[in-house]
């Protein structure tokens, strides 16, 4: 079992994230047009907090609001109709409540919009590749950022999906993207890393990168995993999909990350991982003592 190592990381607010003590969870909140849409802006953006507020009472540490879809072959969304989406809902969340919220986005000037709206954190899954002014903005801004993997785009990333060692050219360019964010004037202490389970990877490469995580330590940062409801996760059980019972083998991976060292996982299921992650830090902890 993977030694994790701990990290206070400092938030725009002059608060701190403690990681590394036991594992976050943080919520995912995704407001594309099938989540919240119906009923109206008014009455979406409503429903999008009740969401968030439910996830915050059942023991989310951070809430991720996302107003683009990025799955496989997934439409881009024009930074006018991703700022609609998200800023209203930051907005209502950030007078709502004391969890810190991020903005799951790779667009500067939404980054920009989100951290005026009450953002504290950026959660980039081209870790600084398509928005060359990204890093600048979140370094003028005091925001940590999560740098995650990604080769090419939603339409064509398992093109890019060949590799000779997928935890070592994950980490080697996971290396790159910190290095970007630190010549742009990030403090190293505000980037985190997320290998991107899923993402330019098929089921083989997901699975490898979720067994290794532990190896991802060696960058020096903070790791997030992203588990929740992946397609590759369907393959063990000889399914097509997981579009019935996707909780228990997102659970498993969640207590595959868990105890491979991971600081935050990202879940859509947060009652019900928050128990999955207990345990799983609590078999840690005997572990550890022993």
């Amino acid at each position: 079992m993977q030694t994790r190592r701990r990290y206070s990381v400092p938030l725009p607010d002059g608060r701190t994230l403690s990681l590394g003590e036991r594992t976050l969870v943080m919520g995912i909140l995704n407001l594309t047009p099938d989540s919240f849409s119906d009923g109206g802006a008014l009455q979406g953006v409503q429903a999008a907090v009740e969401a968030a507020v439910r996830m915050a009472d059942a023991g989310a540490d951070i809430i991720d609001v996302g107003g683009e879809s990025t799955r496989p072959g997934a439409a881009p969304v024009s930074e006018g109709e991703e700022l609609r989406r998200v800023v209203p809902v930051i907005e209502a969340l950030a007078a709502r409540m004391s969890l810190p919220i991020s903005i799951d986005t790779y667009k500067a000037s939404v980054a920009e919009a989100a951290a005026n709206a009450g953002v504290a954190i950026v959660n980039d899954i081209s870790g600084l590749r398509y928005d060359p002014r990204l890093a600048e903005v979140v370094a003028s801004r005091r925001l940590p950022i999560i740098v995650m993997h990604m080769r090419g785009r939603s339409d064509d990333m398992y093109q890019h999906a060949t590799y000779h060692d997928v935890v070592d050219e994950v980490r080697d360019e996971l290396r790159e993207s910190v290095a970007f964010a630190v010549g742009a004037g990030l403090p190293a202490d505000a980037v985190l890393v997320d290998p991107g389970l899923g993402f330019a990877k098929d089921a083989t490469h997901s699975f490898e990168v979720l067994a290794r995580c532990g190896e991802f330590a060696e960058l020096g940062r903070p790791v997030v995993i992203g588990p929740s409801r992946k397609s590759f996760l369907a393959r063990p059980i000889r399914r097509a999909s997981l579009e019935a019972d996707v909780e228990w083998p997102t659970a498993a991976a969640v207590t595959a990350a868990v105890l491979a060292g991971a600081h935050i996982v990202r879940v859509h299921a947060v009652r019900e991982m928050v128990q999955v992650v207990r345990v799983a830090d609590e078999i840690r902890k005997y572990h550890r003592d022993r």
